[in-house]
């Protein structure tokens, strides 16, 4: 692998997406996930829909090898409802998706809302029957006085289809909505989480489900914090962990009690007196955490910085990476224009070295956790063409500007990039940028 200084050079692969001047808010990315392979990659929009695209099998096995995807199925997971009880308008924006581990030619995805959950099977048809001896080719019942011999029917190829089929609905269990969904290292149950509860699911079991963390307060009026995200641990089926607003990640075991509201470990860095200020509680909110694929460490994501824990030692992180620390002496403006609340997401490369998230302006920061070095990049239209070499972007926060520079004060908050996802055995990542998917692999 061709590399400066130790570091991953990224180039463009490719963008999928309409153009800016066509943007509705329909069609922004809401999420993005890849399979367990790989050669699958979701999206989900605030419209309800579910792309999925496939590595394109000449881009997978050519050298030098490339990350190339192709739109394989599209379909409508989820449609608007209305809450009669609660005169609430429930959105079909798909919140999270998440994939199960495959085990027969079919794929399946949960995806969810505020409030309903589907399990979604992907299946492929090239083949169709034809011949029945009851019922004509358009499926017309055949009359029986006029069947005379028996057909033996027989299969014949067709244009491949690509049929997306809901198998579960699971709905009606959260009160508030659903920020989290993830599966279960047994690969046969999940859990959800919302504002103030998580509940475990079988994916059999539509009707019933265990709720396993419940923080809400008998009287409402005294609610301090509430649950941010929530991640099974990807090896041992009786951990999970999620973080709060309060800036706190709480590790639970299932094995020790069925009612997790008791911790089994609190991970939490002491405040720095020096930063408090009127923002220090929201900017410490978590806003996404994720256990490494080895399940040794995690990430949490903060407003300005990603953190990373030992799972082994509580007290606090062993590194913290600030992505927009520049942002610092900005957070009254924030504030105001509600930007401080935003969600950022953050992923793991597939070998646990670096880390991803994402910043304004359509910036995204990786992190090499050997190195220790850092970079920003830039999702835009501007550079598409595959193989050009993305440009480290640098923010200058006052004073002289350099050539390459661009300054703190002409960032554009409307350009964010909130979810990311990174390939799990090679080095391609997904960047969602308003209603485009960039798709950047490494420059071999």
């Amino acid at each position: 692998m061709r590399q400066r200084n130790g570091d991953i050079q990224w180039c463009f692969s490719q963008v999928k997406g309409t153009l800016e001047d066509d943007v509705t808010e329909a069609d922004i990315i809401s999420c993005v996930e890849f399979n367990h392979d790989g050669d699958l990659l979701a999206t989900g929009d605030k419209g309800g829909r579910v792309v999925i695209f496939q590595r394109d099998p000449i881009s997978k096995n050519s050298i030098p090898r490339r990350g190339e995807y192709n739109v394989y199925s599209t379909f409508q997971s989820h449609e608007p409802e209305f809450d009669y009880l609660k005169s609430l308008e429930i959105e079909e924006k798909i919140n999270k998706i998440r994939w199960l581990k495959r085990k027969n030619p079919a794929h399946f995805l949960l995806s969810t809302n505020d409030k309903t959950i589907k399990l979604w099977k992907v299946s492929e048809r090239d083949k169709r029957v034809e011949g029945y001896n009851t019922k004509e080719e358009n499926g017309a019942i055949r009359d029986p006085a006029c069947i005379t011999a028996l057909r033996v029917p027989t299969i014949k190829p067709m244009e491949l289809m690509v049929e997306a089929s809901p198998r579960r609905i699971f709905a009606n269990a959260h009160t508030y909505h659903i920020n989290s969904i993830s599966v279960n290292s047994d690969q046969e149950t999940y859990l959800s989480a919302d504002d103030l509860r998580i509940n475990l699911w079988h994916l059999e079991i539509t009707d019933q489900s265990f709720n396993i963390v419940d923080i809400k307060p008998t009287n409402m009026e005294e609610l301090t914090e509430v649950i941010t995200a929530a991640e099974f641990h990807p090896v041992e089926c009786n951990v999970l962990v999620y973080s709060s607003s309060k800036g706190t990640i709480r590790l639970c075991d299932m094995r020790s009690a069925a009612l997790c509201d008791h911790h089994s470990k609190l991970f939490e860095e002491p405040e720095d007196p020096t930063n408090k200020s009127f923002f220090s509680e929201i900017i410490s909110s978590i806003s996404d955490v994720k256990l490494s694929n080895s399940g040794r460490y995690m990430i949490s994501r903060d407003y300005l910085s990603v953190k990373v824990w030992d799972l082994q030692m509580e007290t606090k992180p062993i590194e913290c990476y600030p992505v927009h620390e520049y942002l610092r002496s900005k957070l009254c403006s924030l504030y105001e224009n509600d930007c401080i609340f935003d969600k950022f997401e953050c992923c793991w490369s597939g070998n646990d070295c670096a880390i991803m998230t994402g910043s304004y302006n359509n910036f995204f920061r990786v992190f090499d956790r050997n190195t220790k070095r850092d970079l920003t990049l830039e999702a835009a239209r501007d550079i598409a063409k595959p193989k050009t070499l993305l440009k480290p972007r640098k923010v200058c926060t006052g004073g002289k500007r350099k050539k390459d520079e661009i300054s703190v004060d002409c960032l554009d908050f409307n350009k964010k990039i909130l979810h990311t996802a990174w390939h799990p055995s090679e080095n391609v990542v997904a960047v969602a940028a308003t209603n485009n998917l960039f798709l950047f692999q490494d420059k071999l």
